[in-house]
């Protein structure tokens, strides 16, 4: 039953971080190039979504521990998570053209 908890609480968290994701790369998209953007966009999800699945599969066939996969997968997030912080949100909404959302922190 725990398992069905934990599973409803990561599926609320990671639907609601693909709609933010999807709304604020919609800003960060010149208009009139939506769907050549969202197709790229689209695809590197699907492209590198076995990625993740990768990195944790060997990392336990060479040392045969979970801790240490997961441990990998930690890493991998907050490197993405430092990367993301370097991104300059408000000056790639202005440069396309769109207006800066009055609510973007």
């Amino acid at each position: 039953m725990l398992w069905l908890l934990l599973a409803t609480g990561i599926g609320l968290v990671l639907g609601g971080s693909q709609s933010l994701s999807r709304s604020l790369f919609s800003h960060l998209i010149p208009r009139g190039e939506e769907t050549k953007y969202f197709s790229f966009y689209q695809a590197m999800e699907r492209g590198t979504s076995w990625f993740g699945t990768l990195l944790f599969g060997l990392i336990f066939q060479w040392v045969h521990d979970y801790r240490w996969s997961i441990l990998a997968l930690i890493i991998f997030f907050a490197a993405g998570a430092m990367i993301l912080r370097t991104v300059d949100v408000r000056s790639g909404i202005a440069a396309v053209g769109n207006e800066v959302p009055v609510t973007l922190r």
